[in-house]
């Protein structure tokens, strides 16, 4: 079997990982218990580019409990934990990922998935949707569809769209309103929170946390950072988004003023040059750069590294640049996802309703071969069954709707 980690020895304590994980994604096992008797996936090659996390992995293995062949590579350079990709190769995955790839390592990886001609491709981010529309058309023009994880990806997917040039149907499985509701804002406020902690071991409490963009995910820090006794200030572009921050009452600024007095500047915009020269040149001695967008752009390392006389890393996922008038910042993990480079990502909990929601969009995929070439949202019926089996996973009963309060909800003559 072809794979390439960075150390099958390591399976064992991959494996117990994965055993933790799948004891707090319950939603997915039951999901992984119908697979397993009903086989919806057999003789389906799936090809999956994602974090290569413990959560991952059980996604990655109800999929093959489905019937399906699974080949996977890491969406992101730093992101894979390889006792957990050893474990992998071990249940019969071909993976292609460890932790600290180049570019060129880290798309070698995406290749080899995409030259493996799948029949449904999973994605976060993008990069194996681009790579299979830029170099592999004759393959991408036989995809039966793909499913995309991130609002990044997602972004992308329907710029091709517009422009007429996607090659095959996909889900998008981020705008699942039992993903982004969840995910993107209790996952990433939560385990943003966890990365800048394992990282730097500072106070939170009295610290101003200047948190660019007021998202699912920009709202997710913000709370959990003031619940820790920041004082948040929040940067927008969007009129409304940052309306809604003023009313959740939370100051905002431009970035231009926010520069001058953050003592914590995290980007949450999926733009970018968010923070730029003009930014690190206003910023007090000390201040820390921490980035939970997709991918290194927000946070512009380059004009760091321009603008910088010394460089350093001071400690595990903390480089320290210092300017000319001997002013140092602190970036962490590269600019990369702050969140899984200097931290596990998600709680398995949260992933359990997004990694659900996968398990279901790809099974759709497989029973309908013949979807119109479009970017769809998760079907209602998908997200409903994720909630009522997270809900019921919980021990939570909830009210329904009698016959009569059904046909009120969809009559128009009835009124007061």
């Amino acid at each position: 079997m072809e794979y390439k980690v960075k150390d099958l020895g390591l399976a064992p304590k991959g494996k117990m990982q994965i055993e933790w994980a799948e004891k707090h994604m319950p939603v997915l096992m039951s999901i992984r218990k119908r697979f397993s008797k009903e086989k919806p996936l057999r003789n389906v090659r799936i090809g999956a580019v994602l974090h290569v996390t413990k959560e991952t992995a059980v996604l990655v293995k109800t999929l093959k409990e489905g019937g399906a062949e699974v080949y996977l590579a890491a969406s992101n350079p730093l992101s894979t934990q390889d006792d957990v990709a050893a474990a992998l190769v071990e249940e019969g995955i071909h993976v292609y990922a460890w932790r600290g790839q180049s570019s060129e390592e880290y798309y070698w990886c995406i290749r080899r998935v995409a030259e493996a001609e799948p029949n449904i491709v999973v994605d976060d981010g993008g990069d194996l949707h681009v790579t299979l529309h830029t170099e592999y058309v004759d393959i991408a023009r036989k995809i039966v569809g793909g499913t995309e994880e991130t609002t990044t990806g997602v972004i992308r997917l329907k710029a091709l769209e517009r422009e007429g040039k996607l090659l095959y149907p996909v889900i998008a499985v981020n705008d699942a309103y039992t993903k982004f509701l969840f995910d993107n804002r209790y996952g990433t406020g939560q385990s943003t929170v966890d990365g800048i902690l394992r990282a730097t071991n500072i106070l939170i409490a009295g610290k101003r946390v200047v948190v660019a963009g007021y998202g699912w995910v920009g709202r997710g820090i913000a709370i959990r950072m003031r619940g820790m006794g920041a004082r948040v200030i929040v940067t927008e572009v969007d009129p409304i988004r940052a309306l809604e921050a003023v009313m959740d009452g939370f100051e905002v600024m431009p970035m231009s003023e926010a520069a001058k007095i953050g003592d914590i500047f995290i980007t949450a915009t999926g733009n970018k040059d968010v923070i730029t020269k003009k930014h690190f040149e206003l910023m007090k001695n000390g201040a820390i750069l921490a980035n939970a967008g997709h991918f290194n752009v927000e946070i512009s390392v380059r004009d760091l590294e321009e603008i910088s006389i010394a460089k350093r890393e001071i400690r595990p996922y903390v480089t320290e640049y210092t300017l000319p008038n001997g002013k140092k910042l602190y970036l962490l993990a590269e600019g990369r996802l702050v969140n899984l480079v200097a931290a596990e990502g998600h709680p398995s909990e949260v992933m359990d309703m997004s990694f659900a929601n996968q398990a279901l969009s790809i099974e759709y995929m497989a029973k309908n071969p013949r979807l119109p070439v479009k970017v769809y949202r998760v079907p209602r019926e998908i997200d409903e069954t994720v909630a009522r089996l997270k809900l019921e996973s919980m021990n939570i009963k909830i009210d329904e709707l009698t016959p009569e309060q059904k046909k009120y909800l969809e009559s128009w003559s009835l009124g007061t």
